[in-house]
């Protein structure tokens, strides 16, 4: 499967897992409830230089897993570009600025955080639902396969597509659904058995 750490080594890898988690939830709620555009796109500045820190390429890798976000970036300008005129316009940007500085900032977490140290701070902070009958463990590698198969199945989705516009001269892509469903379906069961043959959960 694929992974979303960092290739490159940085100074954020030294730092603990339960801290980088804290600075973002407290950085999260700062930038989100800005609306002036000075305090907003210096919050943007900021995340940027986090990676430019680290060099190009480190920055150029993160940049990389922002794509995703430029299609809700566009809904978001044209909803309310059409909506509101030139002020509904700014709002959109403005929203669609400090989305992409909170979910930059969750993705340098991340990037320079291991998988265990995660789901070891996952599974601390869940401890109280065990009193609900709810497993922190369960929990803990349930958010860690979200984190790791989203990138899976997006890739996926992307290589389904090109394969199809290769054989096809319509742009659809409404047609990879149900091999997407059916791949989907096919890794959660890889899944599921990796994880019987190690004992379960």
């Amino acid at each position: 499967m694929l992974t979303l750490t960092s290739p490159f080594k940085t100074r954020y890898h030294a730092i603990q897992a339960g801290a980088k988690l804290a600075l973002l939830a407290a950085a999260t709620l700062v930038v989100m409830p800005l609306s002036a555009p000075v305090p907003i796109l210096c919050a943007f500045g900021a995340a940027a230089a986090l990676y430019l820190a680290e060099g190009w390429r480190f920055a150029v890798h993160g940049l990389k897993h922002l794509r995703p976000l430029w299609p809700f970036v566009v809904v978001l300008l044209v909803w309310h570009g059409l909506s509101s005129g030139w002020q509904g316009l700014w709002a959109g940007i403005a929203i669609s600025v400090k989305m992409l500085t909170a979910v930059a900032l969750a993705n340098l977490v991340t990037m320079t955080t291991r998988l265990d140290d995660m789901i070891a701070v996952i599974e601390r902070l869940a401890a109280p639902c065990a009193r609900l009958g709810l497993s922190p463990r369960v929990l803990a590698i349930s958010i860690a396969l979200v984190i790791r198969f989203v990138p899976v199945l997006m890739q996926r989705a992307n290589q389904l597509a090109e394969a199809w516009r290769a054989r096809s001269f319509r742009r659809q892509n409404w047609h990879i659904l149900v091999p997407m469903t059916l791949a989907a379906i096919d890794d959660a069961e890889q899944i599921a058995e990796a994880l019987r043959a190690r004992g379960g959960l």
